[in-house]
């Protein structure tokens, strides 16, 4: 048994402090610190002051350190799933590109292969399908020529790996498929990669086969007056949950005040859309089978297209809080819980909770993570020894 002490620890409506930690593979309790010396064979870590998070949670994640899931192999989605510890994260969506249906179905097997073995990282907890069932008219940085109709067929072999299906719901098709892979529990369907009219965004949440939106105002109209299109329905709708990019980069920061004055906190969800770049120096990379330029934090198509981003996640939600007046405990759901919620895992995972899985994240005021701990292994050490 381990235990954490002094610690700031945040649970889902406040943080608590003077108080000690307990857990194996999940967490245990939270005693007084006078009561942890009736536990034998305690082993203590020192937080030292800092912050006691929930493991954090991406459903957004392409690639990292040179690494990308479209690449295909265990390995690349072992190393990602390894390099992003020591940004916090405990459970990930490897998330694929529209490309050729080979190999988004390579990709998928190695994420199916992930998920039968114990990783020396962040969990793998299923994989995120982005494209190809998108409108051109917003594809973003997805390759156009692989752009397809929503066929079922193509993807009815895989439901047993993939978590969340973003599409495009007013093309041909979709309503068919939608209504196919709604028989499925525990796949998510998103909208995003989209130019469907208010009407039609807000008539598919109602019916309740849509229940979240992918990288919001990003590969979508932007909201209008006159034309409230997919920003305006998710606005208009509470039972969606919304994907933010909080880079500064692909939404403005004066939007994240804004954002959570309408959706409130536990109806957003922060991710990073991060490439293979993540990590690395300026310089050229491929994402999707496109070349991407990385400068000054932002990453693009030769056009200028934004093309996902180089975002940790603990530095987007740093970003966040600096840029709302939001609770420390509020915005960390935003990494945890919510995702969790999003997934049908806020059972086991989210929130620092007895009978929980111990996915555990200790990072200071300026959000820099010293400790990553996944189902209770110690997988990320940063803490520097007095």
């Amino acid at each position: 048994m381990e235990g954490i002490i002094n610690g700031k620890v945040i649970l889902e409506n406040r943080i608590v402090e003077n108080k000690v930690l307990l857990f194996d593979e999940k967490i245990l309790d939270i005693v007084d610190i006078c009561e942890a010396s009736n536990y034998k064979n305690l082993q203590l870590i020192d937080a030292d002051g800092k912050y006691v998070s929930p493991g954090f949670i991406d459903l957004h994640v392409h690639g990292y350190g040179g690494y990308d899931t479209m690449d295909g192999s265990l390995e690349s989605i072992e190393m990602i799933s390894n390099l992003i510890l020591k940004n916090g994260i405990t459970g990930f969506l490897p998330t694929t590109m529209t490309m050729d249906m080979s190999s988004i179905h390579s990709a998928l097997d190695s994420v199916r292969d992930c998920l039968k073995k114990e990783l020396n990282g962040a969990q793998v907890l299923g994989a995120h399908l982005e494209g190809p069932f998108i409108n051109p008219k917003y594809k973003g940085a997805q390759n156009e020529m692989y752009i397809i109709k929503p066929n079922y067929n193509l993807i009815k072999d895989y439901l047993d790996v993939i978590k969340i299906i973003t599409l495009a719901p007013e093309i041909d098709g979709s309503s068919s498929f939608i209504k196919e892979v709604k028989k499925h529990s525990g796949v998510t369907l998103s909208i995003g990669h989209s130019s469907a009219t208010y009407e039609d965004a807000l008539k598919a949440f109602k019916e309740g086969s849509i229940t979240y939106a992918t990288h919001l105002f990003n590969a979508m109209p932007p909201l209008h007056h006159r034309s409230p299109g997919v920003v305006g329905a998710v606005f208009n709708c509470d039972k969606v949950t919304c994907e933010l990019i909080a880079d500064k980069i692909h939404v403005h920061p004066g939007i994240f005040k804004i954002l959570v004055n309408i959706k409130g906190s536990n109806k957003m969800v922060l991710v990073t859309d991060c490439t293979r770049a993540g990590g690395l120096e300026d310089g050229l990379y491929n994402l999707g089978g496109q070349e991407i330029k990385v400068e000054s934090g932002a990453c693009k198509l030769e056009d200028g297209t934004l093309a996902g981003s180089i975002l940790n996640l603990n530095e987007g939600l740093k970003n966040f809080i600096e840029n709302t007046d939001i609770d420390i405990f509020d915005a960390i759901k935003m990494v945890s819980l919510n995702p969790a919620r999003v997934l049908g895992l806020e059972s086991v995972k989210g929130s620092i909770e007895k009978g929980k899985d111990a996915d555990i994240t200790i990072f200071d005021s300026n959000f820099k993570v010293d400790l990553t701990i996944v189902k209770g292994k110690v997988l990320f050490n940063d803490i520097q020894e007095a």
